[in-house]
Parts: C-alpha cells; sequence; structure tokens
C-alpha cells in the first residue's frame, strides 16, 4: 500500500507544479495559484496526510534548487510590466497636447450671449421686419411670428447650440463627427457664410459711405442739388425724391438697364476695405479681442435704440404710425404665404444653418444649459426686433405727415399761380392759414368746395393723403430704408441724428459680420 501511494503523490505534486501560474503583473506581485482540477490516480484511501508533506517537499526543493527560467517565460513578464508604464507616458502626452490645443471658453455667459444677439440681429432684417409688419396682417403677423419662432426656431437654435457645445467643433468638424459621409454639409454652410460675409460688407460698406456724407449741412440726400451753369435742379432728381436720387445715382451709380455694364464703383471701395479691416482686427486674436468689442458693438445700439424711440414718440405723426403699428388684420392668419414668410424670417432671422451659432457655442463648457440660452437669445433678438419696428413706425408716420405737408403747400402754391394765370376761379383760391397745420387745413377746405370746383383743382393737382404716403412703404424694405433716411434730414440737427442713425446700423453690421466670419 505504501509504495502504490508514493507514485501517486509524486505524480499529484508533478500536477499541481505544472498548473501553477505568476498572476497579478501589474501590481508586481508573485502568488502561486492552482489552476484546473488535479487528478488522483491513488486509490480513494490516500489520506491528505500524505498529499500535504509531499507538496511541502517539493516546495522546499523548488526553492532550495530554483529551475532557470527561459527567455520566452520572462519576455511576457516585462512585457506585462511595461505596459502601464508606456500606457501611462501615452496618456501623459495626450493630456500635454490637449492642453496646448485647448479650446478657449467665454469669460462670462453675458459675452456669449451678447455674441449670439449681435450675430442674429441684422440692420437688413430690421427693415425687412418691418415691411412684413406692415405688409402681411399688422399684429396677426407678428402673433403668427412668435408662435413660429418658439415651435421651429427655438428648437433648431438649441440644437445647433448643444451640436457645438457638446463636440467643441465649428460647422465642418461637426458634420464629420457626426457622420463622415455628410461633412460636405460642413463645407456648404462654410461657403454659405462666405458669401454672406461679402455681401454683409458690402452693406457695411455702404453705412460707412453714408457715414462720411453726414458731415455735410444740409445732408446730400435733403435736397436737389443745382445743376453745374444753371439755376435749375437736376431733373432726373426731380422726377423722384433726393433719398432716392442720391442712393441709385450717388451711392450705387446704378445705370439705367441691367445690360449696360460699368465699371466697380471706386468710392465704394475704401469703405469695403475699411470694413474688412476692422473685421480682422476685432477677431485677430480670438476671443481676446472679440470679447472686449461685443461689449461696445451690441450693447450700445440697443441703448441708442431706446433712447431714439422714446425720443420718436414726440414726433409729429408718430402716433399715426403708431396706430398703423396696432393693426391687425384676423383673416391673414388663415393666409398660408403669411405663415410661410413668417417661418423663413425666424430661420433667417435666428441664424440657424450657418454654422456660426454652433461655433460662438463651442467656446461654451460642456456643461452649460444651451436650452436656457436658446430661449434667452429668442427672447432677446424678438424684443429688439418688436422695439425697432415701433421706432421705424413713428419716423415713418413723421415722414409721411412731412411730405404730406409740403404736398398741399406745394398744391396751394401751384393753385395761386393758376388762379393768376385766369385758368381758375378766384373761388379755388386756398386759404391764407395754410402754414399753421398745411394737411388739416388745406383737406378742410377741399371737402367743403363745391363739387365742380374741387373737379377742377383735383384735376390740377395732386392728391395728399397721409395714409396713401404712409402705406408707400409697402413697396418694398429697401423703400422702407430710404424712408428713414429721408425722415432723418427733415429733423432739427439733421447731421447729428443722421450720424447717429448710421452709425447703429454700422455697429449692427460689424457684429452680424464677426458672427459670419466665426462661421
Amino acid at each position: 500500500m505504501k509504495t502504490e501511494a508514493q507514485p501517486s503523490t509524486s505524480s499529484l505534486a508533478n500536477t499541481s507544479s505544472t498548473d501553477t501560474v505568476i498572476c497579478d503583473s501589474g501590481s508586481e506581485s508573485h502568488t502561486w495559484e492552482d489552476k484546473g482540477l488535479v487528478i488522483w490516480d491513488a486509490p480513494s484511501w490516500t489520506s491528505e496526510a500524505q498529499v500535504s508533506a509531499t507538496r511541502i517537499a517539493k516546495a522546499q526543493a523548488r526553492t532550495s534548487q530554483p529551475k532557470p527560467i527561459s527567455v520566452p517565460e520572462v519576455a511576457p513578464s516585462s512585457v506585462l510590466k511595461q505596459k502601464p508604464l508606456y500606457e501611462k507616458v501615452q496618456m501623459t502626452e495626450k493630456k500635454e497636447s490637449e492642453v496646448l490645443y485647448a479650446r478657449p471658453f467665454w469669460s462670462s455667459k453675458a459675452e456669449y450671449i451678447f455674441a449670439q444677439v449681435g450675430f442674429s440681429v441684422r440692420p437688413d432684417y430690421l427693415w425687412h421686419f418691418t415691411y412684413l409688419w406692415l405688409n402681411s396682417g399688422g399684429c396677426s403677423f407678428v402673433a403668427v411670428y412668435i408662435f413660429m419662432l418658439f415651435l421651429v426656431g427655438v428648437p433648431l437654435l438649441f440644437l445647433e447650440m448643444a451640436a457645438g457645445q457638446s463636440l467643441r467643433q465649428g460647422s465642418m468638424g461637426i458634420w464629420k463627427i457626426i457622420a463622415p459621409w455628410i461633412g460636405g454639409v460642413g463645407y456648404s454652410s462654410f461657403m454659405v457664410c462666405f458669401i454672406v460675409g461679402l455681401y454683409l460688407n458690402v452693406m457695411n460698406s455702404w453705412m460707412v459711405f453714408y457715414l462720411s456724407q453726414s458731415f455735410q449741412y444740409p445732408v446730400p440726400w435733403e435736397k436737389c442739388h443745382l445743376m453745374e451753369n444753371s439755376s435749375g435742379f437736376d431733373p432726373a432728381c426731380e422726377r423722384t425724391t433726393p433719398s432716392m436720387y442720391f442712393w441709385y445715382q450717388e451711392t450705387l451709380k446704378a445705370s439705367d438697364r441691367i445690360e449696360d455694364g460699368g465699371s466697380p464703383v471706386s468710392s465704394l471701395v475704401l469703405p469695403f476695405f475699411i470694413c474688412w479691416c476692422l473685421v480682422g482686427a476685432f477677431m485677430i486674436n480670438g476671443l481676446k479681442s472679440t470679447r472686449k468689442v461685443i461689449y461696445v458693438l451690441v450693447p450700445l445700439p440697443c441703448f441708442i435704440i431706446v433712447g431714439l424711440f422714446i425720443g420718436s414718440l414726440l414726433l409729429e405723426g408718430a402716433k399715426f404710425g403708431l396706430q398703423q403699428l396696432l393693426v391687425a388684420k384676423i383673416a391673414d392668419v388663415y393666409n398660408v404665404s403669411v405663415w410661410s414668410v413668417a417661418g423663413s424670417h425666424v430661420l433667417l432671422n435666428t441664424g440657424v444653418g450657418l454654422g456660426s451659432v454652433a461655433s460662438l457655442a463651442s467656446y461654451m463648457p460642456q456643461s452649460n444649459n444651451c436650452l436656457s440660452d436658446a430661449f434667452l437669445v429668442s427672447l432677446m433678438n424678438l424684443l429688439t426686433l418688436v422695439i425697432t419696428t415701433s421706432f421705424n413706425f413713428c419716423v415713418l408716420g413723421f415722414w409721411a405727415t412731412v411730405i404730406t405737408h409740403r404736398c398741399c403747400e406745394r398744391n396751394a402754391e401751384t393753385l395761386s399761380n393758376l388762379i393768376a394765370l385766369g385758368k381758375l376761379p378766384p373761388a379755388a383760391s386756398p386759404p391764407a392759414s395754410l402754414h399753421e397745420n398745411p394737411t388739416s387745413v388745406y383737406n378742410t377746405w377741399l371737402s367743403g368746395l363745391p363739387t365742380s370746383i374741387r373737379s377742377m383743382v383735383l384735376h390740377e393737382v395732386s392728391e395728399c393723403n397721409i395714409e396713401t404716403q404712409f402705406f408707400k412703404a409697402k413697396e418694398g424694405p429697401k423703400f422702407v430704408f430710404l424712408s428713414f433716411v429721408e425722415a432723418m434730414s427733415f429733423l432739427p440737427l439733421s447731421v447729428f441724428w443722421s450720424f447717429i442713425f448710421f452709425l447703429v446700423l454700422l455697429a449692427t453690421g460689424l457684429s452680424s459680420a464677426i458672427g459670419i466670419a466665426q462661421g
């Protein structure tokens, strides 16, 4: 029995020794562990004490005479020991590169909100919104616009802010991360931003040109200029208004037909170069220079517009303009074209899809609440539109009143000349107190004439109606702008008010150009 048990215990020791491995090399401590199931060749009655004694003897023999370890056995343990060190060095280099190329942050939340609002509030959108308010149902259009703003504009604005903030990339980088196959969308938005930036700085060059001409008294768009070597005015200017003539002939130097070409306008080359130099100077040091400029370009026009709106309430005709502002056409709510125009203006006014919103949001930490930012930017944008449009309506009411007054005075002068020539009877003579309130006195006198004489008077002169004159602004957003420019020339100290007005437009245009260039 003893002789048969010895081979069994020796085979057990060999099995246990070959089934031991070195583990936990990461902590560099060797522990012996039995692996697998030991198969006993001895009979079941072999005692556990003999097995234990054999294991102890074999362990002592292995300790006293260590077996030479071959190179293939050392290599895995050395690799295991060096792998954590390699990973540690690699992670350190990665952290250093992330710190080296880290994207900066806005120093405060106010800078970020100002940048988003400054990008979305563009001068041409202000005139376009005034035109839509006047031409698409009044307050009914505004109700549709607000509904579309919170239904479509805020979710899309939040989505673009979240994408830029979480991925910390511009438009091209975001689309590559979302799906490499549609990375061309980012390049397309880059091209759109490039073209829009060129066009936006062309508008800014117009503002610089008007700003430079505002130092003359009177301003050149207030009256028609006299012809050289002649005592008469320019016939082309007399056929239209002075503001229209200055816009097309002096600023744009437009030809009579689109087929007629011409050289570039030399008077706008320097303003265009100045605008790009300003945008470059504002962005040359990244956020360090942009954040300083944002505090001036965005709040300053807002304060000036609020002050101008309060002052415009005292103008003659401002009450008539505010009355037209509060007109609501309920039938336009059921008009599909009104909804379409309101939705498109929401997309244009929020600036989604160009990549600028995402690029500006990429400088915010990932923990920022971009949902509240989307609501705040939309509300500030809407408030700016409402205040600016109210100011525009007051000034347009003043403009229509002054033009109607001048029309009545011109008609009274024409009637006096016709009576002196004997072409009209003396009963058609206008009242002498016309200078006190020309429109009211003239219309009251005209309505009190006999039917035959009134028809003779209307055949010789044009009709002077303040509502007809006011709704000429429906001809287009550009006409609204030109009417506003002409109204500034009617005010006392027209040079000062024109300078302030074009300074506000230039500031809003430059802040939008910074956002476009960022995209």
